[in-house]
């Protein structure tokens, strides 16, 4: 079917269901919002908070997207005029909608000219990023801006169009200085403890690594004029699958989208009301504009994020493939809620936050089959996610004297991980050959190191306790 179907397209949308056609005409949208990191996650998340917004209130908020790397996504969306579907995997069964924010998209190196003109323009006034933990490159000791980095390095030389986020960032904030200096507001979507803050702390960093004519002024102008709010997002958008483009097509009544998304019923997104410029109303689609994130941030962070995380590592360990199929075992449940019950003494108070009934909609949120969502996926880039989640809560159990078990059980489901399974990690090398020599207690110490933990690798208890945990998988293996 797929080799002769006609492609979704602005042509084919007044044949579509009304049910199914976007929620505001794409020719009146125009790029007000440019996005770094053209991914799932953005299309199933923060591109529908705009569409919707855009239907309640207007202003023309289309979004000029990214990809930071591969050209796939730029593939399947150009043919497309940048329309895609979302499908939200209900229990019940499948519901589609084509999403029409996206207006643009680019390549962050090939269409750097563009990229960079767009930062400039006064009707862009908003900034948003998906890139991930590991598009930062933050140093992992002192966590600026990681300087010894090749592509950092090779950013700051200059010799051709900067690879990376921040990078592009800073060029393009340097560019909008130099044409008069609008307001422009910046957000971090990245799953990180004050993302927008880091970000900020990032580009000050390549700004002044740089070494602009201009660059003392530019950082003035960076502290009166570009704001960055911290958010935090939240919906589990698995990798898009074949399933996924078919029930993109029978929705379409036959035509492709080879840009299909889907995602949880769920949504969130709660961001820090400090603006400097306009933006979309997406208060109007459910958003939560608030004074201070970190609560909300934290949260999420630890609990969702954080048993994500014991989920992949420790049903990966007993050969299970999806994060529904763990808590079809009779641990997996019982998993989640002892280390939520751990973890929340480490949370501040957020209004209208109620943690009880935040770890039950957890629950229910990871067995809904429809989901499919991939342990391997969320068990990637571990490096870089295990610091936030669950070593800067367990510092915190320390230093008030309580025990941490389920902390201590997740570090060794990690550990176990890095030993027996295949890495997709960043840091994979030194994860494995932390393992050559000496006792388990002592690759335990090691692995800490990796991850910018040396104040746990030195406790000789703690490494022991993980060590520990590591034979007893080792046994129900």
């Amino acid at each position: 079917m797929n080799a002769v179907s006609p492609r979704l397209d602005r042509a084919a949308l007044s044949a579509l269901p009304r049910a199914v056609r976007p929620a505001v005409d794409p020719a009146a949208l125009r790029p007000r919002v440019v996005h770094l990191g053209l991914g799932a996650f953005h299309r199933a998340h923060q591109a529908l908070y705009t569409e919707d917004a855009e239907a309640a209130h207007g202003g023309g908020w289309g979004i000029a997207a990214v990809a930071q790397r591969s050209t796939a996504v730029l593939d399947a969306l150009r043919p497309q005029d940048c329309l895609y579907t979302c499908t939200r995997r209900d229990p019940g069964g499948p519901a589609t909608r084509v999403v029409a924010a996206v207006t643009e998209a680019l390549h962050a190196t090939a269409d750097a000219d563009r990229l960079r003109a767009l930062l400039a323009s006064p009707d862009v006034t908003v900034v948003t990023l998906t890139v991930t933990e590991k598009g930062y490159r933050r140093d992992p000791v002192h966590h600026g801006l990681d300087l010894d980095d090749p592509a950092v390095r090779a950013d700051l030389a200059g010799a051709g169009p900067p690879a990376t986020a921040v990078g592009q960032l800073a060029v393009g904030l340097r560019a909008r200085y130099a044409a008069g200096g609008p307001p422009l507001s910046v957000l971090s979507c990245d799953n990180m403890t004050g993302n927008s803050t880091v970000l900020a702390r990032l580009v000050r960093d390549h700004v002044t690594a740089a070494g602009w004519p201009e660059h003392a002024r530019l950082l003035e102008w960076l502290e009166t004029s570009v704001a960055f709010p911290p958010t935090m997002v939240d919906r589990i958008v698995p990798a898009p699958t074949e399933a996924d483009r078919d029930a993109a097509a029978r929705a379409l009544g036959g035509r492709r989208d080879e840009a299909a998304v889907a995602a949880e019923p769920f949504t969130q997104w709660v961001i820090e009301d400090a603006f400097t410029a306009d933006r979309p109303r997406w208060e109007a689609a459910g958003a939560q504009l608030v004074a201070d994130v970190a609560p909300y941030e934290l949260t999420k962070l630890r609990l969702l994020n954080g048993s994500h995380s014991l989920l992949a590592h420790r049903g990966l360990a007993a050969g299970l493939d999806t994060v529904a199929d763990v808590l079809d075992t009779a641990w997996g449940e019982r998993a989640v809620r002892d280390y939520a019950t751990e973890v929340a003494a480490t949370l501040p108070a957020a209004p209208g936050l109620d943690t009880g009934a935040y770890v039950d909609s957890l629950v229910e949120r990871f067995a809904n089959h429809a989901m499919g969502h991939r342990l391997r996926q969320i068990a990637s880039d571990g490096s870089l996610k295990i610091p936030e989640r669950w070593l800067a809560p367990l510092r915190e159990l320390r230093s008030a004297g309580r025990p941490a078990p389920a902390l201590t059980g997740c570090l060794a489901a990690y550990a176990r991980h890095t030993r027996a399974a295949p890495l997709d990690d960043p840091s994979a090398t030194a994860l494995r050959t932390a393992w050559d020599a000496g006792t388990p207690a002592d690759a335990v110490r090691r692995l800490l190191t990796v991850l910018g933990a040396a104040d746990l690798a030195d406790d000789a208890e703690l490494a022991a306790d993980v060590a520990a945990g590591v034979r007893e998988l080792d046994r129900g293996a």
